[in-house]
């Protein structure tokens, strides 16, 4: 019988710096913060991190951080690419890595000042040196050349099939906004947004208006990812990984699959889904919240469909009617998300999947036994479902 990835590690430590537009420090001093900060809440020394796994584009090498903190020999060291389909692949990578023996706790980190440093709204105007040129030089003469346009399209194409209206993404913003509004870490607290304020915000790439599209943060996340044996000796509360998947689908390209028979779909997503349910053996019906991947609102829509909480086209009416607020169906991205908290790639909000399932988020929904977390779409993606550890 193969082995899975069911129940096989937790998320035993959660850690970040503070999130701002200007860090005033260097990405390895931020990632340097939220690896001690993720140590401390674990409550483990340095020296008992043996692994260590972060995204390709994060600037800052493995091995400097492990100096730094005074974590001593690694056993395992890792890297993800795509940009944030990584988010839950570090996960991914650290739970294999703990199940087969390979470490003993692995710290999973992203640190960037993404709007003091590099800002990834430049696309493909910045400082690139990869092989995703090739496709995105295709599409560079129609002026698709940032990560707005790019997914503009393909919500376009979208919100023709289905009917969705912009007043339908505006629900996703000011559900997350309503949840930031709450919590002190997030950009937006204390500001509301209303359906006002989304209309007339300036456009951005049309159908995207401005609070359809996430901020660009300076900060630090990272986590701690071990067995369920040593979490449970541990004094920290932990988060139990009941599944967990990476997917790339058939004629992907980083952002602009436009060759694709259908556009409007994401079957990278449907596929990590899929495998999240089998191995965990769990369904939509037994899932309370969720962090779905926020870097536009649009996309949080398909990803609704992908995890079965709708069906496809049905997302414009889950959102509306309270569902994605505290106490409704499913409470979606309680720290503000991306669009209201911070961008960090998705890490941050890996953390707040963490503290859901602790009970200690500032908008903790009444029941919360298990969560899904998502990583970015329209890239080689990932996804978890988090549960409690008894």
């Amino acid at each position: 019988m193969p082995t899975t990835l069911r129940n096989e590690a937790a998320i035993c430590g959660i850690g970040q710096t503070e999130f701002s537009k200007n860090s005033g420090r260097s990405e390895l001093q931020l990632a340097c913060e939220a690896t001690r900060a993720a140590i401390l809440d674990a409550g483990i020394a340095p020296g008992d991190v043996d692994g260590m796994v972060t995204f390709t584009l994060d600037s800052t090498d493995d091995i400097e951080i492990a100096r730094a903190v005074g974590i001593g020999d690694l056993t395992f060291y890792s890297q993800i690419p795509h940009g944030g389909g990584a988010a839950i692949g570090v996960i991914h990578q650290a739970a294999m890595a703990v199940a087969t023996g390979s470490a003993n706790y692995v710290v999973c980190y992203r640190a960037l000042n993404g709007r003091s440093g590099q800002r990834y709204s430049e696309g493909v105007s910045g400082d690139i040196v990869t092989s995703d040129t090739i496709h995105w030089s295709y599409y560079m003469p129609f002026g698709l050349m940032t990560p707005a346009s790019w997914v503009a399209m393909f919500t376009q194409r979208y919100m023709y099939e289905t009917g969705t209206k912009s007043t339908d993404l505006a629900e996703v913003c000011i559900a997350q906004r309503n949840h930031a509004v709450n919590n002190p870490a997030a950009f937006f607290h204390g500001k509301p947004l209303t359906l006002e304020d989304h209309q007339n915000a300036r456009m951005i790439v049309d159908p995207l208006r401005l609070f359809d599209c996430c901020q660009e943060t300076d900060g630090g996340c990272a986590c701690i990812v071990t067995t369920p044996e040593r979490a449970r000796d541990l004094d920290s509360t932990s988060a139990l990984i009941r599944g967990v998947a990476q997917a790339a689908g058939a004629e992907q390209e980083v952002m602009t699959s436009f060759y694709r028979e259908r556009i409007a779909e994401v079957p990278e997503m449907d596929s990590v889904a899929r495998q999240c349910y089998a191995i965990s053996g769990l369904t939509p019906d037994d899932i309370d919240a969720a962090i779905i991947y926020d870097a536009f609102s649009s996309i949080v829509l398909w990803q609704l469909e992908s995890f079965g909480f709708c069906e496809r086209g049905e997302a414009k009416d889950f959102v509306k009617d309270g569902n994605l607020e505290r106490g409704g169906r499913l409470p979606i991205n309680t720290h503000g998300g991306q669009l209201s908290e911070a961008y960090i790639h998705g890490m941050n909000g890996v953390n707040e999947g963490v503290r859901l399932i602790r009970g200690d988020s500032n908008n903790q929904p009444e029941k919360c036994d298990n969560i899904v977390v998502t990583a970015g779409i329209g890239v080689p993606t990932s996804g978890m479902i988090l549960g409690k550890l008894d």
